[in-house]
């Protein structure tokens, strides 16, 4: 009986000890996603014409309004720590360098 006191015990401080991580809200992921693709079709080489078009598409496609969308969700989620976190790692002047 000890045994199992002591057990739930340690089970309700492990659950405790490590908050689950909110999941990100919808907008963010959306961007998250747009973004990731803007950047595989930047990264991409126009070996040919016919690719060079191709590519020049997609990126007008996905990556016009980036720069803009970054900083809105940026501002919009100030104080969610894990919101910045994932969107530290994106480029903010993505649209210049095209």
């Amino acid at each position: 009986m000890k045994l199992a006191i002591t057990m739930l015990f340690l089970l309700s401080a492990m659950a405790f000890a490590e908050p689950e991580k909110e999941p990100l809200p919808a907008d963010v992921l959306a961007f998250i996603k747009q973004s990731d693709m803007c950047d595989h079709f930047r990264g991409e080489e126009p070996y040919d014409e016919e690719r060079r078009m191709f590519l020049e598409q997609n990126m007008t496609e996905l990556c016009t309004g980036s720069d803009r969308r970054l900083a809105e969700l940026k501002a919009k989620y100030l104080g969610n720590d894990s919101v910045q976190a994932a969107l530290a790692g994106y480029e903010v002047d993505i649209e210049t360098a095209q």
